[in-house]
C-alpha cells in the first residue's frame, strides 16, 4: 500500500514531498526506467532538508518503487501499469502492457464521466482524480458531469494488511491506513466539487461507502464500458508511522500493483464484455446491500 507520511522535525513537510512525488510516478512524470532528481534538487523545489528528501526516497524505495544506488541517484523500476485484453482502444495501442494515465485520461476525455472503484485506499485514485482536475481548469476537457462512486473497506474491520511483523497486534499500522484514505478521500473529494462550484463542470457527485470486505484486489469501472481489475501483492517492508519509528511490516502495493484492461463491445460473449458486465454487477450489488455511508 502507497504510505501515509510521519516525519522528523515537521511530519507535514514530510507528507507534502511524499505525496508530491507519488502522485508524479502515478501520471507519468517519472516514468518507467526514469531517474528522479537529486536529493538536492528535491530539496531545493521543495524548500525542505536533504533529510526529509531522504525519508521519502527512502520510503519509494520500500515500496519498490524506485531503486536507489549511491553516486547514480533514484530510478523508478516499478509504475502502475495494465495490460490490455483488447487492441486499439482509445488509441492507447495494441494488445500489451500500457500505463494508466493514458486510460484514466481517455475516460475523462467523454461529457458524462463515470467512475467505480473499489480499492483499499484512495490515494492512487486521488492522484489520478487531482490531475484530470487540472485538465479541465486548463480547457483540455470539459466534462459535463462527472459521478464518482467509491467502495472501501469498513473501519470496523481487522485487515491482515498492513501488520506489524514483530507485534502483529499493534494497531498503528491499520491506524496509519485509515489515516492515509480519509485524507485522500477528502482530498479527491475537495478536487471534484471545486470544479462544480468554479462553474467548470455542471454536475458533480461523490459518494463513498464502506463493504465489510477485505480488498484482494483494486477495481476500477469507467464510463459503463471499461474495468481495470488486478490483485494486491504482499509484500515485507519497513514503514514509517506517525510518530516517527520504523517498523518492519507486511503490507500490500497500491501503486505499483498490475492491472488488466478489459473493454465493453458489441460482442455479447467476449471476454471484455462478459467481464466488464460481471463486474459492474458485482459492483452494484455491494454497493446496494452491503455499503454503508
Amino acid at each position: 500500500m502507497v504510505s501515509e507520511r510521519a516525519g522528523d522535525g515537521g511530519g507535514s513537510e514530510f507528507q507534502r514531498v511524499s505525496d508530491v512525488l507519488h502522485s508524479r510516478l502515478a501520471d507519468g512524470t517519472y516514468p518507467l526506467g526514469g531517474r528522479l532528481p537529486t536529493q538536492r534538487e528535491l530539496a531545493s523545489e521543495f524548500d525542505v532538508s536533504r533529510d526529509t528528501i531522504q525519508r521519502v526516497l527512502r520510503e519509494l524505495s520500500s515500496e519498490g518503487l524506485i531503486r536507489s544506488k549511491q553516486g547514480s541517484g533514484s530510478r523508478v523500476v516499478k509504475v502502475q501499469l495494465a495490460h490490455s485484453s483488447s487492441s486499439g482502444v482509445h488509441g492507447i495501442g495494441g494488445k500489451g502492457r500500457v500505463s494508466l494515465g493514458p486510460i484514466i485520461r481517455a475516460a475523462f476525455a467523454v461529457p458524462d464521466v463515470a467512475l467505480d472503484v473499489f480499492t483499499l485506499t484512495s490515494e492512487s485514485l486521488d492522484a489520478h482524480i487531482r490531475l484530470q482536475a487540472e485538465r479541465v481548469r486548463l480547457r483540455e476537457i470539459t466534462p459535463q458531469r462527472i459521478a464518482v462512486r467509491i467502495l472501501l473497506p469498513s473501519e470496523e474491520l481487522d485487515l491482515p494488511y498492513p501488520r506489524a511483523k514483530g507485534d502483529p497486534a499493534d494497531p498503528r499500522p491499520q491506524e496509519r491506513l485509515r489515516a492515509i484514505t480519509r485524507r485522500h478521500t477528502a482530498s479527491l473529494r475537495g478536487s471534484l466539487r471545486d470544479l462544480h462550484t468554479e462553474g467548470l463542470v455542471p454536475d458533480v457527485s461523490v459518494e463513498v461507502r464502506h463493504v465489510p470486505l477485505v480488498p484482494a484486489f483494486k477495481l476500477y469501472l469507467l464510463n459503463d464500458t471499461e474495468a481495470l481489475h488486478g490483485p494486491y501483492e504482499v509484500i515485507e517492508r519497513r514503514i514509517l508511522l506517525d510518530d516517527g519509528e520504523e517498523i518492519d511490516a507486511l503490507d500490500v502495493l497500491g501503486l505499483g500493483s498490475a492491472l488488466t484492461h478489459y473493454v465493453r463491445d458489441d460482442s455479447p460473449d467476449s471476454q471484455g464484455t462478459l467481464f466488464v458486465d460481471s463486474m459492474q454487477a458485482w459492483f452494484d450489488s455491494c454497493w446496494s446491500l452491503l455499503a454503508k455511508p
